[in-house]
């Protein structure tokens, strides 16, 4: 895992954030600092507020109030310079071929390095000249990750990286997730599927109902409770699942 950098501004930091829809609290009053250097779960149900948190730190959706701070500067210009973001479907566009979507990359962001992508492209034995539609889904999102994963960037947001591929594409994904940030940098993964994520994470942030619940190092929770984060997650909203 990478170690700390001397940089002491935290990352992230979410001061009182919440986000409303027409009177519908989304995202209530959240208090929440991402470190440097770290691989973060941020776990929680379908419709618990992780991808409207994410929005607004990729500034895709503006807080109704609070504020958020991007090593410690409103979101912006800089803020999307250094984050690099993976969404829940995929924006590729079909119609080109892989050689394109890295000269896109490369145009529309200064922090990519194209050598590294094509040699991570390289490693599945893919052409640059196939078009992206003629690819399988699950050869889309290793795509898609390693475009993301190829930038130099301070914080990657990967939102449901794993869902809807086979497990052999998530072995690889969380393979080149381990791989590819450079020290000091954090990734924040978003997902619902646990027991698949949990042992490349460094800490955990558990998301109900637009609150943040807990915070917490993912060994210590093993330690304290002598079981996965997987179990741990389900014991700590089993209420709410009896529920659904």
């Amino acid at each position: 895992m990478p170690k700390h950098q001397s940089n002491p501004i935290p990352l992230v930091e979410c001061r009182h954030l919440t986000k409303s829809y027409d009177h519908k609290i989304i995202l209530n009053d959240i208090n929440l600092t991402i470190p440097r250097g770290k691989i973060i779960g941020l776990l929680g149900q379908n419709g618990a507020g992780k991808s409207t948190l994410i929005k607004i730190l990729n500034d895709l959706v503006t807080p109704t109030s609070g504020e958020v701070l991007i090593d410690g500067q409103p979101i912006g210009i800089h803020s999307k310079k250094i984050i690099s973001y993976l969404p829940e479907r995929t924006y590729l566009n079909k119609a080109t071929t892989v050689q394109e979507s890295l000269k896109f990359f490369s145009k529309f962001y200064t922090n990519f390095n194209t050598e590294k992508a094509k040699s991570l492209i390289h490693n599945l034995n893919l052409d640059l000249t196939t078009k992206i539609a003629k690819m399988s889904k699950g050869m889309q999102e290793k795509l898609q990750l390693i475009l993301v994963m190829s930038r130099e960037a301070e914080l990657y947001i990967l939102d449901e990286p794993l869902g809807g591929i086979d497990p052999a594409t998530r072995d690889y994904i969380l393979d080149t997730i381990l791989s590819n940030f450079h020290e000091g940098a954090s990734v924040l993964i978003s997902t619902h599927l646990i027991s698949d994520i949990e042992h490349i994470l460094d800490e955990v942030i558990f998301i109900q109902n637009g609150r943040i619940i807990l915070t917490e190092e993912s060994d210590y929770l093993r330690n304290k409770y002598h079981s996965s984060i997987d179990e741990v997650f389900r014991q700590t909203f089993k209420a709410d699942i009896n529920n659904n």
